[in-house]
């Protein structure tokens, strides 16, 4: 028999972060935005055991202010790709402009410095992992799938999914419709 999980990151990391904190004896507030603060002094042993504790769940203490935001702009992307609640109605770039109060700019070149790659790119590939998932889960159709993920048409979606993955979504169908026989 198998089984799915669904889950919040966010909320996620903030249970184990909480856990983790509370294990060690660690007077703790938790930020907004996946920070914290520590309210009294901790040992270099007791904050070592932390971040090793932490690192179990592949949850990293970031101490440098420009791979924090990053981490904040790719958490947010897949967070509102993901979520079709958060999907913003105006376009994603003005979106994480209002969200971090900072221009597009500069968003820009600290999530370019660490991925090598642009925001636009990163959204596109969250998408194509999405529109995977909802090929998979057989609810929706194409057209549906275009729809909610904002895209112009399923021409355009069909075409970037094939940019990205070499296959077109009726060819990866076929693949996930061969495997589920196979398994079953």
């Amino acid at each position: 028999m198998r089984f799915y999980i669904n889950y919040d990151v966010n909320i996620a990391c903030r249970v184990i972060l909480q856990e983790q904190l509370e294990l060690l004896n660690i007077k703790y507030k938790l930020l907004p935005l996946g920070g914290f603060e520590i309210s009294s002094t901790v040992s270099k042993e007791k904050f070592n055991a932390l971040k090793e504790n932490l690192g179990r769940y592949a949850i990293n203490i970031v101490d440098n202010q420009r791979k924090h935001l990053f981490q904040q702009i790719k958490e947010t992307i897949v967070e509102i790709i993901f979520d079709k609640d958060k999907f913003p109605n105006t376009n994603i770039s003005y979106y994480l402009s209002e969200k971090f109060n900072l221009s597009y700019g500069h968003l820009a070149s600290v999530f370019s410095e660490y991925t090598y790659t642009t925001i636009e790119n990163f959204i596109i590939i969250q998408k194509i992992e999405k529109v995977k998932k909802l090929i998979i889960e057989e609810k929706l159709n194409m057209t549906e799938i275009s729809y909610e993920l904002n895209y112009s048409s399923v021409a355009h979606l069909s075409s970037q999914f094939k940019k990205v993955t070499g296959l077109t979504p009726t060819v990866f169908k076929r693949i996930v419709e061969k495997r589920k026989q196979l398994i079953d």
